[in-house]
């Protein structure tokens, strides 16, 4: 029940979320090109770039998947892993650790705490199973607002990287 201060609840995700997780991929390429950041996601919808929507349905059938609903309804999702994906060239942890492969939410829900929630279901995960160590990357451009939001809820910069011309911030919390 994490998040429940804000009406949030955190249950288990899987292979029948990939169509609302979709959406949520798809609401945040908008909500980002309508405000001119066509850096982070580019333009295209997930549900129409080649491989969009079977890189979801790979996610949320292969990996550990968090919803979180208001009334029943999914606001947000998040994709836990072992490590980064074949894309992100970073130096492997050196130890166990829960990987945030991908963190959305429904923008019609912004302000409303969606992504603190799974960053703090996160840690309980990472906490439950004895693993200290929880990492994500994130889009490092925009001024950095993406690298705050993960400050804010407890991450620490550790190593940049590029991903093509996409630059990318990896961000670690120690799990106590």
């Amino acid at each position: 029940m994490d998040g429940a201060a804000h009406g949030i609840r955190i249950r288990p995700g899987g292979p029948t979320d990939a169509p609302a997780v979709l959406a949520m991929l798809d609401g945040a390429v908008a909500w980002m090109n309508a405000r001119g950041n066509t850096e982070q996601w580019g333009t295209e919808p997930w549900s129409r770039r080649p491989g969009g929507a079977e890189r979801v349905a790979a996610y949320t059938a292969e990996m550990d998947v968090h919803v979180a609903e208001s009334d029943g309804v999914p606001v947000g999702a998040m994709v836990l892993h072992s490590g980064p994906g074949p894309a992100i060239a970073v130096a492997p942890a050196g130890e166990p650790e829960q990987y945030v492969r991908l963190l959305v939410s429904d923008r019609r829900y912004a302000g409303r705490g969606v992504g603190a929630a799974l960053l703090a279901h996160a840690a309980d995960v990472a906490r439950r199973t004895g693993i200290e160590l929880l990492r994500v990357d994130c889009w490092a451009g925009g001024g950095g607002r993406l690298v705050a939001f993960y400050e804010r809820n407890g991450f620490t910069p550790t190593e940049r990287f590029l991903a093509g011309d996409w630059p990318g911030q990896v961000l670690a919390r120690r799990i106590t």
